[in-house]
């Protein structure tokens, strides 16, 4: 009698697998002493508590047979990304569309002591799931079209590969409520150094995790 057994997920041929990556803590925020900016954003560094995850999730990921490891032009991203690829002996490679959601006027770390705060744009942003209510910020749809963009650009040049991307929550958020169809911030808060998982085939973007960071226990 033939028997149909259950079986574990397989990558199809051509498809591309990464795990995204959100980078460790970063530096906290001083309303006395903004973050430096990159381009209009702020580029804080890694926090202590933040070198410790990046040093987790080297651990955690150095046994896979990554190809590629992508970073943002952010330097947090960038510190994150070091210890896997000192592991693996890979240059990472900075892929700017991936960067945050820009914050507009909250930029260099006013965003996160409004949030703090509770402030009134920051409540009806969450209650409305748009980041452009803050003065000057990114629309979804801008958000949209260029993470995408460097989805597809990595896709495009990793078939049948594994890749890294240590990339922001902001932008986590976005790909998994685009695949998914979610409400828009349905993804968003994923831990610092937590690994989610898709897989790119014909157009096509397959959640297989969100947030695993088991790595981090004891931290």
């Amino acid at each position: 009698m033939k028997e149909y057994r259950q079986q574990r997920f397989e990558r199809p041929e051509g498809a591309t697998e990464i795990l995204l990556v959100r980078h460790g803590e970063s530096q906290p925020a001083d309303p006395n002493e903004p973050f430096p900016l990159v381009g209009g954003q702020g580029d804080p560094g890694l926090a202590e508590a933040g070198n410790v995850q990046a040093e987790r999730v080297g651990e955690r990921l150095r046994s896979q047979p990554i190809d590629a490891v992508y970073v943002t032009n952010m330097c947090r991203t960038q510190e994150t990304a070091a210890p896997l690829c000192a592991h693996l002996g890979l240059e990472p490679i900075i892929l700017s569309d991936l960067r945050e959601v820009h914050l507009g006027e909250w930029e260099a770390g006013i965003f996160r002591i409004k949030a703090h705060q509770q402030d009134p744009i920051f409540v009806r942003m969450q209650e409305e799931q748009r980041w452009d209510l803050i003065p000057g910020a990114e629309s979804l749809q801008a958000l949209q079209e260029r993470v995408q963009r460097g989805l597809n650009q990595i896709a495009g040049s990793h078939p049948d590969q594994l890749v890294v991307a240590v990339v922001h929550g902001g932008v986590i958020g976005n790909i998994l409520a685009q695949a998914t169809g979610a409400t828009a911030f349905a993804f968003n808060g994923a831990d610092n150094c937590s690994i989610s998982h898709i897989v790119m085939h014909e157009g096509n973007t397959v959640v297989r995790g969100f947030n695993d960071a088991s790595h981090l226990y004891g931290i």
